[in-house]
């Protein structure tokens, strides 16, 4: 375990992590501040797209945690990413999403429309939409239908909120996809693309980075698939037996209860003593 020893960046996922809806996980922001005293370079990356990326700094800061837009992630602004560095700008996209997708769309130069006109679409993209209509769903069909690309922002099923978890913008994606008969260009987790921008960003390698999630199907993958170290905390969607019991290549390296036990796992690791945090598989 002696690369463990050498983590500088950790990434934190938001929802089951730091908060479920509206109440925060108790010790985020304490642990949020143990990593900014000790030297951690400390990112937030969420699948939901509703919000911009200022729109979740403010809500970090209602929860007492500071943070800048440079250092979140969201599966908007990983789309607008995938439109600038694919050349694939000036484009016209059909968005099924909330108000934080289409600003980050619209800020990359992105034409951003919610109804077909006379003018070609050449996207469709779709995220968590708690106004989904069936008049969003016909328009979506129908521009795939005449040729757009479907893209997802995420495929999540679920969404954590207090005791209990509702219909995430996953749900809506497999509603489009199956009006449309395509499947959908993923850009957010589990993709490996957000681990490979926030570590470019970041400036250190796969293995100087830990991304702390709720999901195995989602944070733990898109980890293991960037080469970072993994840790899943319980506050979220899956469970510590669901893990045991997945393949040991897709396994959290670290499982702890939940982010109040991250400072202690992090000095376990620095001190090359990290058999407390329930380790569960191999390194990075």
């Amino acid at each position: 375990m002696a690369e463990s020893k050498q983590i500088k960046v950790v990434i934190l996922d938001l929802d089951g992590v730091i908060y479920r809806g509206h109440t925060p996980i108790p010790g985020a922001q304490e642990t949020a501040a143990w990593l900014s005293r000790n030297g951690y370079g400390t990112y937030y990356f969420t699948n939901n797209s509703t919000r911009s990326r200022e729109s979740y700094v403010e809500l970090l800061a209602g929860f007492g945690i500071e943070a800048d837009a440079e250092h979140v992630v969201t599966s908007g602004s990983l789309t607008a990413h995938y439109f600038r560095d694919n050349g694939l700008l000036p484009a016209t996209a059909l968005v099924v999403g909330e108000g934080g997708l289409a600003e980050e769309l619209k800020r990359a130069g992105v034409r951003v429309v919610r109804r077909r006109g006379s003018k070609p679409i050449g996207y469709v993209v779709v995220g968590m939409d708690r106004e989904f209509t069936y008049r969003k769903l016909h328009e979506a069909q129908q521009a795939v239908l005449a040729g757009a690309k479907l893209i997802a922002t995420n495929r999540d099923a679920t969404y954590p909120v207090e005791g209990n978890v509702i219909p995430g913008g996953g749900s809506i994606v497999a509603a489009v996809a199956t009006a449309a008969e395509q499947e959908p260009l993923l850009i957010g987790k589990p993709s490996s693309k957000a681990g490979e921008l926030i570590v470019r960003h970041a400036g250190v390698a796969p293995g100087e980075a830990l991304i702390v999630g709720d999901r195995l199907e989602t944070d733990i993958e898109m980890g293991r698939r960037a080469g970072l170290w993994t840790c899943l905390v319980l506050t979220g969607i899956s469970t510590e037996q669901e893990a045991r019991a997945t393949p040991e290549e897709s396994r959290p390296h670290f499982i702890i209860e939940s982010i109040a036990e991250l400072p202690r796992l992090l000095e376990r690791i620095k001190g090359g003593r990290p058999e407390d945090g329930a380790p569960t598989g191999g390194g990075p």
